[in-house]
């Protein structure tokens, strides 16, 4: 039998995306790969918590903190490998056979080939550069996802309890043991299309050299959230 997969999904205030997000994992059940699917809630104060469970996912809620939640959610999980999942990633119908056949032959860790929910030369362009990141310096964000073996996961630490770049820390402590999955993962885009595609790439480009520069985390997200 294949191996199979817990599926762990940090929310906060998620109703508008989580629904679909949950849907593209059908794919998943009717091959039977997922062992469950746990959403690890940061206080919401909408229908997150009904969204999950009519969709049969395993609740918790938790300080918001991506980082903490993504930890939490794997201290719970029961599989043998994770697939971390932002609330608004939509992964493309092909991506079971694609985890699947990582799982049985693969020691490293994977993510997605990224695209957005948006039409235009910009949303490709930023994809673009998103895969092309990732290729060149092992570098992806957490809306490609993460599939990951336990035994990888707790080798390299597992996610830090932090509000932001908890994505960049895990990518850096994988570095050399990741690959990009001939799958897509699907994301939204609204931010880029309230703020603008230069504008917040700018943004995302300088937060990434701050962070890796030596700024605090919660400094970050503290400015992050301010704009």
């Amino acid at each position: 039998m294949a191996p199979r997969v817990s599926i762990i999904i940090p929310t906060l205030n998620a109703a508008g995306e989580l629904p679909p997000t949950l849907d593209a994992l059908l794919p998943g059940v009717e091959v039977g790969i997922i062992r469950e699917v746990i959403v690890v809630d940061g206080g919401s104060e909408d229908d997150t918590r009904q969204m999950a469970e009519a969709a049969g996912a395993e609740m918790l809620t938790t300080e918001p903190s991506r980082g903490g939640q993504l930890a939490v959610g794997a201290d719970l999980a029961k599989a043998e490998w994770f697939l971390f999942l932002h609330a608004d990633t939509h992964l493309h119908e092909d991506w079971a056979s694609a985890v699947a056949h990582h799982m049985q032959s693969a020691e490293t860790a994977a993510v997605f080939t990224l695209r957005f929910r948006a039409r235009g030369l910009a949303a490709r362009l930023v994809a673009y550069w998103a895969n092309a990141r990732t290729r060149l310096f092992d570098l992806p964000y957490g809306d490609q996802g993460l599939l990951i073996s336990r035994a990888l996961y707790e080798e390299v630490g597992g996610y830090p309890d932090q509000p932001l770049m908890e994505d960049v820390a895990i990518a850096r402590a994988l570095k050399g043991r990741l690959r990009v999955l001939d799958a897509t993962a699907m994301t939204g885009a609204e931010k880029y299309l309230r703020e603008g595609w230069l504008r917040r790439g700018a943004r995302n480009l300088l937060t990434l050299t701050r962070y890796l520069a030596g700024t605090d985390p919660v400094v970050l997200a503290q400015s992050y959230q301010k704009r």
